[in-house]
């Protein structure tokens, strides 16, 4: 995969000398990303190994989803509101569906019924259930109270902080080790760099974190017009798109635990990087939009994207509450991942 770093300056050049040819430039600037995300994750692999369970695996998930905060963060600087919700939306239900039933069938073929942490999955399960509905609130205030409008941004202000607050409390539990196991787990999928000193990592994950930071602001100049060459409407683009490219080197990982017979490790990363999205990464982004924002942005998610995600939730939390995992479980969430992207690409309005 490394050989794709060679698209980092290709895309560098692509965006100087054919800043007219939008697609040709988000290929290439998309591309890029994922090995430069792969080497993050590699860096804070070989970090967490070093720390302990408990924090190594917090710093795993944490630059998990970097790259999709860079992009996301990029575009809220441009006043894309609703491609950063798309795409924050996308990756969540990216994660519990299409990776999770991915792995569930790599897993199954290969092993026929797995085991897993039954008890890890259901509190992730519940942490995702508390955000969906705290995503589904502004939007329900809003369809039943008249003139709501004007109070929307302090209640997402409001909503933003307690979630941080849970997740706050999410990490001091696993940091006290209660979630010791589960962290564990998650460290020891990202240890087989282990052997990379401290300093190099330190420079691999600062390197790899600038250049995915030059690649978001390129990546959000050219994906408008580049959707549109492509006939894809902003909501496919930001939930089917850019939430793929920002956590493709977490999914492998997930992906790679299933075969291997792992699948603690898989869900792990699958339900554990949706909930980091969800309580840290959206209410930190609204924060964040009233000082790199053209305007700020609130926690009005779309009717679309807000059922999207909960119906994602509900069948996740059915078919992972048992500590059981076959192939046929993999096939049920991904074929809803396949509705819900056919929904998407023939209403170009879905995600509203």
């Amino acid at each position: 995969m490394y050989w794709m770093l060679l698209l980092v300056p290709l895309a560098i050049v692509l965006h100087h000398l054919m800043p007219g040819n939008a697609l040709l430039v988000f290929g290439a600037t998309a591309l890029a990303i994922v090995p430069l995300a792969a080497l993050m994750s590699r860096a804070t692999g070989a970090l967490a190994a070093r720390l302990g369970p408990s924090i190594g695996g917090l710093l795993n998930a944490t630059f998990g989803n970097a790259a999709e905060f860079i992009i996301a963060l990029a575009a809220l600087r441009a006043g894309l509101h609703g491609m950063v919700k798309a795409s924050i939306a996308g990756t969540i239900i990216g994660n519990i569906l299409f990776v999770l039933g991915l792995s569930m069938v790599l897993g199954g073929l290969r092993h026929g019924q797995q085991r897993y942490d039954a008890a890890n999955a259901r509190m992730q399960a519940t942490m995702l259930t508390l955000a969906v509905i705290t995503l589904i609130l502004p939007a329900s205030y809003r369809a039943v109270v008249p003139g709501a409008e004007a109070s929307l941004q302090s209640i997402s202000l409001v909503l933003s902080v307690l979630l941080l607050l849970v997740y706050l409390a999410t990490v001091v539990f696993t940091l006290r080790g209660a979630g010791a196991h589960s962290d564990s787990d998650h460290a020891a999928g990202h240890a087989h760099d282990a052997s990379l000193s401290n300093g190099r990592a330190m420079l691999l994950l600062a390197g790899t974190s600038i250049g995915i930071i030059w690649m978001s602001e390129i990546l959000v100049g050219v994906v408008e017009p580049a959707s549109q060459q492509l006939g894809f409407s902003d909501a496919f683009t930001g939930v089917f798109v850019l939430a793929v490219i920002g956590g493709a080197a977490e999914q492998a990982t997930a992906l790679v635990a299933a075969r291997r017979n792992q699948m603690s490790l898989s869900l792990s990363i699958a339900l554990g990087s949706g909930v980091q999205l969800a309580l840290l990464v959206a209410p930190l982004l609204v924060l964040l939009s009233y000082v790199v924002g053209p305007q700020p942005m609130s926690l009005l998610f779309g009717p679309g994207l807000v059922l999207s995600v909960l119906v994602a939730v509900i069948i996740t939390g059915q078919v992972a509450s048992d500590g059981r995992a076959d192939w046929l479980r993999g096939v049920q969430l991904l074929g809803l991942y396949v509705i819900l992207a056919t929904l998407f690409w023939f209403v170009p309005d879905a995600g509203t």
